[in-house]
């Protein structure tokens, strides 16, 4: 997916750039900068010390020496003084010149650190959603890969009220299944022997007289996952690519997908695209059924799902926020 939440550390990640939190004299210090100046070696030093400092909310870059990744964008992030400072403006500017710096580089791939958010003092939520926010618009003009970056649960956080609410919406909803192998196996017979039963009435009706053959069933098939996409989007009125960046989703998988209409796309795909669309609830049933799949109160994942579309909040990013803040997969392809 074009943009992901991981849990990692940023000085091991093969990526063609990595973001610093740096300081305004570029010259190492704590946190994120202290390990990067450390696993890159003494010559980042030496190179950064030709770039006389940096500007709070601009960037600058060097080669990466002995990390894994080819180039390092040193960000400066503002100090977080109350938020009446534009200390906003000034982190979003953080983070939209180091993109730009990694596209006039030719990168395919840059890892963020969530910057200002540690000695800065940035609310780690606020911080979180402005690296979001601005990560996203910039991708719906871009294509790149970006991750963004946590080391640990420490360094995360969504709104308190937030995870409250859905962690509410969970436990009102959540069912654990314990069930019971053999009442379970007697109600998967009951339910063989009834579909048995349906098909043979459905036969009578439709092939009086004869049983209808693989040939003809196949016939028969219902429209495909691929199939129901592609309409979606035509109704929708968005251009395919507003859609596949909309749903987080590599514009290559896209394209596998729309030239294969039996594409089997995995659950978290499925549920990209129904998100960018926007569709309700029992659309979005139709679609993952397409697909083999449904929405289940067996799955914290699927819950959380649910609770942002009654929510009406459509957006596969704050949705995939929330999902990482309990540990769940992300969607998107």
């Amino acid at each position: 997916m074009p943009l992901q939440i991981i849990r990692n550390d940023i000085t091991k990640l093969k990526v063609d750039a990595i973001v610093n939190a740096a300081n305004s004299s570029l010259l190492g210090g704590g946190g994120v900068d202290g390990c990067i100046h450390r696993a890159a070696g003494p010559e980042l030093l030496e190179e950064c010390r030709t770039l006389h400092g940096c500007e709070t909310g601009s960037a600058k870059i060097t080669r990466g020496y002995k990390l894994p990744c080819k180039y390092v964008i040193h960000a400066v992030g503002p100090r977080w003084q109350g938020g009446k400072y534009h200390e906003k403006e000034l982190l979003e500017s953080c983070y939209r010149t180091s993109l730009e710096l990694a596209k006039k580089y030719e990168c395919e791939s840059v890892a963020f650190p969530l910057i200002s958010s540690g000695i800065y003092g940035y609310p780690k939520d606020q911080a979180l959603k402005v690296a979001v926010d601005t990560i996203q618009a910039f991708l719906l003009e871009q294509e790149l890969k970006v991750y963004l970056v946590i080391f640990d649960r420490n360094s995360y956080q969504i709104s308190e009220k937030l995870f409250d609410d859905i962690a509410s919406y969970i436990d009102d909803r959540y069912v654990e299944e314990h069930v019971d192998r053999a009442a379970e196996e007697a109600r998967y017979l009951a339910t063989e022997e009834e579909i048995t039963r349906e098909e043979d009435v459905f036969l009578k009706a439709v092939y009086p007289g004869k049983k209808k053959t693989l040939e003809e069933a196949l016939k028969q098939l219902d429209e495909s996952f691929s199939q129901m996409l592609l309409r979606k989007i035509d109704e929708s009125g968005m251009t395919d690519a507003q859609c596949y960046k909309k749903a987080n989703i590599d514009r290559k998988l896209f394209s596998k997908i729309r030239s294969d209409k039996f594409y089997k796309p995995s659950k978290t795909t499925v549920l990209a695209f129904a998100l960018a669309l926007e569709l309700p609830l029992s659309e979005m049933q139709d679609m993952l059924q397409k697909a083999g799949f449904a929405l289940s109160h067996s799955s914290k994942f699927d819950i959380i799902v649910e609770y942002f579309v009654e929510q009406g909040n459509y957006n596969v990013y704050e949705i995939n926020e929330a999902l990482f803040a309990f540990d769940q997969s992300l969607i998107g392809g």
